[in-house]
């Protein structure tokens, strides 16, 4: 796996015609019917916090994707303090994400506002989005629109496609890393007539030489190759308006110790179709009907040193929606949603000594399903003061009914200051194995309900202040967040070096999160962005007690500068981020072999990591390079127990049990 070992990125992009059009902060509904009015470019921001959105909602729009050197959506976040991007494991190159302090199981994935990236595409289903296909990303903290289903905790990550309406009939990116990794995507615009649109993406991935620069005999990186495809449509004219689509994705990663032992060969493959229909019933479109369908299938085989996991799903998911505008201060939205999941999953983990092998496991089927009723009022005095209150009923097949209320409140007291307040209601059923992908990339002994399907219940409230001062972009925000779980599924590492426990949470388990971002334009084409996190969350664990969530960083503060040269023919940009101390598992904590404690304060160290990168602009096509972590930070000891790793117990206190997740 990459531990971001210092690379370099070269890539080239062309659009066939000329610069992409650039314009303020906008919301991402095309209008198909202006594309003969004249276009006028402004400059763009790269990211920066919403005015208008109710939630506090962070937006990275094309210019902010293009900051970084590579590559898709989990590596677009490395300049965004709200998210914490890292990996489930030192060998399948799996990332994850960290919102508000916890794992990015509670973050709400959304695809055009279509909830995505749940069960078997979760642990990869990051990287199947590349940069080079988004238009925008809003992260949104907080308990979002009971509209979008009740799974959302921390937040929710909605992200934005090239547009079947964009004026550019073909885009062209391609890049080649210093690891290897080379990487093409290409997007294709076409009007086929005045009422119908389409988009055609494509993306091919592939890396063909190891890495080993820490010298452990573990591949840095598994072996991989991606093939992704979407074809997207549009169907409009007044009285109706249709967009359909449909993709698949094949993902190859080979890793693990070179030249044999213990090794990874996954391969996960993905067909997803969707259709959103909509209908106005007024002429001024006050009143509208609409329906989201989606359905996907996941096949997820994965060979985890002598275990085998492999895992079926077929998931469908239904939402209509009403929504009628009574006049300029009232909104009301209602509607009804259902989701079903099919899991087919066996398992089989042969470890020694003898006593602790699990015999191959049955195919065992579960089948999830909920839904309900929900509606959700909207009261607004102009810009000044929003009230947004929503209210589900939703029942779930083994745990019966839930309400989950939601609601949330904006205030402009002055034209300089935008207040804002939230709380509600999350609820979703953990997957436990694939939502810890990682325990299986260990030879510890899984204990517990790790093929059950708890339904986690948690509330979450806070609020957020802005300030804008010399104009719109110079500000000053701070906001709030807590999380608090009634019910979760606890994965326990600690109860003894050599077992994994999963079992129902039996005390408390919170997660508060506070945040200060700062925006300036001190002089023309140069911004500032410097944001700092500081994170407090903890869970009860059965022989700890109340204690840090292991391998939680405390603290993240961003530095982001770009300065652009006239025309924007020259970009120069710079991102640093200073990563805090997390606690690690008592296990990870070993002996050299000069007798020395790997984490002597049982704390990683605090950690820098800087990323630059410089773009020439031409007539239709951009060049740029960069590089990230260019101080080479790495972990030490990323890998544990590589002496035996199929020996449940380990030799000694300097290789303990297999483990191969501690990262």
């Amino acid at each position: 796996m990459n531990i971001k070992y210092f690379s370099v990125i070269i890539l080239l992009s062309c659009a066939s015609l000329g610069y992409a059009q650039h314009s303020h902060e906008h919301e991402h509904e095309e209008r198909v019917d202006t594309l003969a009015t004249s276009v006028v470019t402004a400059h763009q921001h790269g990211g920066t916090l919403s005015r208008g959105k109710d939630l506090r909602t962070e937006i990275i729009n094309s210019a902010g994707l293009m900051k970084m050197a590579c590559c898709n959506l989990a590596e677009s976040f490395e300049n965004s303090a709200a998210v914490t991007v890292g990996y489930a494991d030192a060998a399948t190159g799996a990332r994850q994400i960290r919102l508000l302090g916890l794992s990015g199981i509670y973050t709400q994935m959304l695809d055009e506002s279509r909830p995505i990236l749940h069960g078997l595409s979760a642990p990869f289903g990051l990287s199947y989005f590349p940069g080079p296909w988004l238009e925008s990303i809003q992260i949104a903290k907080g308990s979002p629109s009971v509209v979008s289903g009740p799974d959302s905790m921390t937040g929710q990550i909605n992200v934005e496609h090239r547009k079947p309406t964009d004026e550019i009939p073909f885009f062209f990116n391609a890049s080649m890393m210093s690891d290897s990794r080379l990487d093409a995507n290409i997007a294709s615009s076409l009007s086929l007539s005045p009422s119908l649109y389409t988009v055609t993406l494509g993306h091919a991935e592939a890396n063909f030489k190891d890495h080993d620069m820490n010298m452990d005999g573990v591949l840095d990186e598994p072996r991989a190759h991606q093939f992704n495809v979407q074809s997207r449509w549009l169907y409009y004219i007044p009285e109706i308006q249709v967009r359909w689509g449909v993709g698949a994705v094949y993902d190859s990663r080979k890793g693990g110790q070179i030249g044999g032992g213990w090794q990874t060969d996954i391969k996960n493959k993905q067909l997803n179709a969707y259709l959103k229909l909509g209908r106005p019933l007024r002429e001024d479109q006050s009143a509208s009907v609409a329906l989201v369908a989606d359905y996907t299938h996941d096949r997820l085989d994965g060979a985890y040193g002598q275990g085998l996991y492999t895992g079926r799903q077929h998931s469908v998911f239904a939402n209509l929606i009403y929504h009628n505008q009574f006049s300029e201060a009232h909104d009301l939205t209602a509607g009804a949603s259902a989701s079903w999941d099919r899991y087919d999953e066996s398992l089989y983990r042969p470890l020694i000594p003898d006593q602790f092998q699990l015999p191959s496991s049955p195919l065992q089927r579960s089948e999830l399903l909920h839904g309900g009723l929900y509606g959700e009022y909207t009261f607004h005095v102009h810009h000044r003061f929003n009230l947004v209150a929503g209210l589900r009923g939703e029942w779930y097949r083994g745990a019966g009914f839930r309400l989950v209320p939601r609601l949330t409140l904006k205030f402009e007291p002055a034209e300089s200051l935008i207040l804002r307040a939230n709380a509600g209601r999350g609820l979703r059923e953990a997957l436990p194995l694939i939502d810890h992908l990682g325990v299986l990339s260990t030879a510890k002994v899984f204990d517990g309900d790790y093929l059950t399907h708890q339904l986690e219940d948690a509330w979450t409230f806070g609020g957020n202040a802005t300030w804008y001062f010399s104009g719109e972009s110079n500000y000053l925000s701070f906001d709030f967040f807590s999380t608090r779980f009634h019910d979760q599924l606890v994965v326990d590492y600690e109860q003894n070096p050599y077992t994994i426990c999963f079992y129902p949470l039996e005390g408390k388990s919170y997660s508060n999160s506070w945040q200060l971002d700062f925006h300036t334009e001190p002089f023309e084409r140069f911004t500032v962005d410097l944001t700092a996190r500081y994170t407090d969350a903890k869970t009860t664990y059965r022989t700890a007690g109340l204690c840090e969530i292991p391998l939680v960083g405390n603290f993240k503060g961003v530095l982001a500068l770009q300065y652009k040269t006239r025309l924007s023919r020259w970009i120069f940009d710079f991102t640093a981020s200073l990563n805090g101390s997390a606690r690690v598992y008592d296990y990870m904590n070993t002996i050299d072999a000069q007798g020395n404690r790997l984490y002597p304060h049982g704390r990683t160290p605090v950690y820098p990591l800087l990323f630059a990168q410089v773009t020439r602009r031409f007539k239709g096509f951009d060049i740029y390079i960069g590089g990230e972590n260019l101080t080479n930070f790495r972990q030490e000891k990323v890998i544990l127990g590589l002496v035996d790793p199929f020996n449940a117990t380990g030799i000694s206190a300097i290789s303990p049990a297999f483990d191969a997740s501690a990262i």
